[in-house]
């Protein structure tokens, strides 16, 4: 199959299992159709031809972007990096997903969150990996703690979970704990798993709504304090978007 041929296989599969029956024409068209498949397809089993052909086309897609290296990266400070861009493309040991408390990825079609995308190009494998680790769980994830999942498709080689505080006000204490929780959750487990990298998106900071000059704040001083007290050589990547992002964290690392 050449990548057309895959798209419209894997378009058609998602189809039949839906009641939608109009199929786009032009080829961005179908690559949102099927992104918006992917997001909405309840985690359930599917043919080992669909996930070959997914594949395919996932790593074919992939092959056609840049691909960004830790090893491309300058660090800030010793084992810190910044990096600016789609975190789906960073190839690091793992990358940190800022998830949901139910941990199956984000359901809304082409959603521009974080968590929509790792699932979109990882592949449906990852929601039904997920899945499954929450049903032996049988509780919602708590906040400022972590799962490890595969990467799949994308260049990391895991995906770290994280589920950080949703602010409904003013910022509090216990929110800034809870934040720190989960940089610590997502350290610990990477160096549990011994991964040489981690990349962390800026948790919480999205519509979960905590500021983010705070949050970046208390991002490097988790990272700073365990880095100095477990000694690992482990390196860290604080992956940005946006501009005022990566503003902020430059500010604050080359203080």
């Amino acid at each position: 199959m050449n990548q057309l041929e895959r798209l419209d296989y894997l378009i058609n599969y998602l189809l039949d299992e839906s009641d939608i029956i109009y199929i786009p024409k032009t080829l961005s068209d179908k690559k949102i159709l099927l992104r918006s498949l992917m997001n909405i397809r309840e985690p359930k089993l599917i043919s080992k031809e669909f996930l070959a052909i997914q594949d395919s086309y996932l790593q074919e897609e992939l092959a056609s972007k840049k691909i960004n290296d830790i090893s491309m990266l300058q660090p800030l400070q010793k084992q810190i990096y910044l990096y600016q861009g789609d975190i789906t493309l960073l190839k690091a040991d793992a990358i940190v997903n800022a998830a949901n408390n139910q941990m199956l990825g984000c359901f809304i079609p082409n959603h521009q969150c974080i968590d929509n995308a790792i699932h979109t190009y990882a592949g449906i494998q990852l929601r039904l990996e997920c899945y499954n680790m929450m049903k032996a769980q049988n509780q919602l994830e708590p906040t400022g703690k972590a799962k490890i999942t595969k990467g799949y498709n994308l260049p990391a080689k895991y995906v770290i979970h994280t589920v950080g505080p949703i602010i409904q006000g003013k910022l509090t204490n216990h929110d800034c704990e809870l934040l720190e929780s989960c940089y610590r959750s997502c350290l610990e487990l990477a160096d549990a798993y011994h991964l040489k990298s981690i990349a962390f998106c800026c948790i919480s900071t999205g519509e979960f709504r905590f500021p983010k000059y705070a949050a970046a704040t208390i991002a490097i001083h988790t990272v700073k304090e365990y880095l100095q007290q477990t000694h690992t050589t482990m390196e860290v990547i604080f992956n940005v978007f946006k501009d005022e992002d990566k503003q902020i964290y430059e500010q604050l690392l080359k203080a």
